[in-house]
């Protein structure tokens, strides 16, 4: 089932792409207590995500933590040394916490994985944003197939 606005992002493991290296993390650490700004994409270095997805929050950045946001976090099913050099490509190391699902495990507890087989990449992520607070999801928008408009950082910070 899809999580939906009003449900508590459940607790999963993750691990963040630092400058360090990979560091473990919890939903709990991300979300409690805090506003976040919150992306989830297929896959680092494809197409959309790297040349709009992660682009528009980088651009927007200081708009979005004026709204109260105390976090920009992206997700996607890869690993850690993966969202770490898409992150330094481009450019985010400190304006976004970049985050692995490497088994697909927070992204499949929230009901939005979906198969990317066709495409070469297996069990994945579907594209979408929310605004969390204290790990309560208060807007999510969910992209349908192909598409790149609900979940872009125009379209969040509209929301905040």
């Amino acid at each position: 089932m899809t999580i939906k606005v009003g449900d508590k992002l459940p607790s999963a493991n993750l691990i963040a792409g630092t400058a360090e290296g990979p560091k473990p993390t919890t939903t709990d650490e991300i979300f409690g207590g805090k506003k976040v700004a919150f992306f989830a994409v297929p896959g680092a270095f494809t197409p959309t995500c790297s040349a709009k997805h992660v682009p528009g929050y980088k651009d927007l950045a200081s708009d979005i933590t004026a709204k109260g946001v105390d976090a920009i976090v992206c997700l996607s099913v890869n690993d850690a040394f993966v969202m770490k050099a898409w992150g330094e490509n481009q450019g985010v190391m400190d304006t976004i916490q970049m985050i692995a699902d490497p088994a697909g495990d927070f992204t499949k507890a929230v009901g939005l994985d979906m198969d990317g087989s066709k495409f070469g990449l297996g069990l994945r992520s579907q594209r979408y944003s929310m605004i969390v607070e204290d790990g309560v999801v208060k807007e999510l928008n969910v992209e349908a197939p192909g598409e790149f408009k609900v979940s872009a950082a125009d379209y969040l910070l509209a929301q905040l």
